[in-house]
């Protein structure tokens, strides 16, 4: 899981980031709220926690921003203010949940977990692409009814080029999501995992994974327009 936290009192910045890592999480922290917002335009999450006062956009309107968007990441609201206009107004543009400081770390991941479980139900376990299906509960790959055996890092590899078919991922991207930290830009980590994840799916031409020269890759739409790829 994917964590986004934009607030800057570092103090519980601190605590949140080291509670939600604890708990497998890997976690971007932004102080910026102007920052925060083009992490969450840019960048795929699972949870998104934001603060209302900080610097920059505040709270409110990145959670606009991210709904008029069409952005449906969960997000909860960490705040001081507790008047019932502020939680109201944070709930009527989007927010799914709202925890007014102080708060302990505990209450927080438990509401975070609770929120992703609805939210789990709400969506289709199943992520499916053609003749391509991946279980997320399972953690099963199957193509054309066949299954296949992937390890944890080419299944959520595979996982996040199928959340949007045609959407090209560069390199960096793909290793922020899937491995979770920065390496040497040279890295060819990414190639090597792509190579084998092909070798083991043996996908049809009508979604392949493609690679967009200079940039990185992408699985190819099944009904969609293909530009020309390295």
């Amino acid at each position: 899981m994917k964590a986004l936290l934009v607030e800057d009192e570092q103090r519980i910045a601190s605590f949140v980031c080291s509670g939600l890592r604890e708990q497998g999480f890997l976690v971007d922290h932004c102080e910026d709220g102007n920052l925060g917002y083009d992490y969450a335009l840019s960048r795929q999450y699972d949870i998104i926690l934001l603060d209302i006062m900080v610097p920059g956009r505040d709270g409110l309107a990145i959670l606009k921003g991210l709904r008029r968007e069409g952005r449906d990441t969960p997000v909860i609201l960490l705040t001081a203010r507790n008047e019932l206009d502020d939680r109201l107004q944070g709930l009527n543009l989007g927010a799914d949940d709202y925890l007014a400081k102080p708060f302990f770390v505990e209450e927080l991941i438990a509401r975070i977990h609770a929120l992703l479980r609805r939210v789990s139900g709400e969506r289709q376990n199943v992520l499916a692409v053609g003749p391509l299906k991946l279980d997320r509960l399972t953690r099963v790959a199957e193509l054309e009814g066949r299954e296949v055996e992937l390890t944890s890092r080419e299944f959520n590899l595979m996982e996040y080029l199928m959340r949007s078919p045609g959407r090209v991922y560069t390199r960096t991207q793909i290793l922020e999501h899937v491995w979770g930290y920065d390496f040497e830009p040279q890295t060819n980590m990414v190639d090597v995992c792509i190579q084998r994840l092909r070798k083991k799916l043996s996908l049809p031409d009508s979604i392949a994974i493609e690679a967009v020269r200079g940039v990185g890759y992408r699985l190819r739409k099944p009904d969609g327009d293909k530009e020309p790829s390295a």
